[in-house]
């Protein structure tokens, strides 16, 4: 699986920004999609998964409320809808995949596919 990101750019706070994720392949609907991010000199971390099967939704604290994430497997996208955004927000965002994968979707290591990032910086 390939995963191409889009859509980071420049935002002042409070306003929005939408990622989005196109994955190659023909079973996209297999796959367990999420974004993590990491901000300079600090370490990767999760943001948001969402499940192949159930189509459940899993976020870090610090986002809830504020980013959505979405997927339409006819389009092998998912998304991610950044509302409300804040300066701590700034990082590269990763989207990340895995086939069928059923737990920890929090954790970096459950994903072997990662795309290339894309910088969403946050203005004060």
């Amino acid at each position: 699986v390939q995963l191409q990101a889009s859509g980071g750019g420049l935002v002042q706070a409070g306003g929005s920004l939408r990622l989005s994720c196109t994955a190659s392949g023909r079973t996209f609907s297999h796959y367990g999609m999420g974004w993590f991010r990491q901000a300079p000199g600090k370490e990767r971390e999760f943001v948001a998964a969402i499940s192949w099967n159930t189509g459940s939704t899993y976020y870090t604290d610090s986002v809830k409320g504020r980013f959505t994430i979405s997927r339409d497997n006819a389009q092998n996208t998912v998304n991610l809808q950044m509302n409300s955004l804040r300066p701590e927000d700034t990082a590269v965002y990763y989207c990340v995949a895995d086939r069928a994968i059923t737990r920890n979707f929090n954790r970096a290591q459950s994903y072997n596919f990662w795309g290339q990032g894309t910088l969403v910086t946050v203005s004060s």
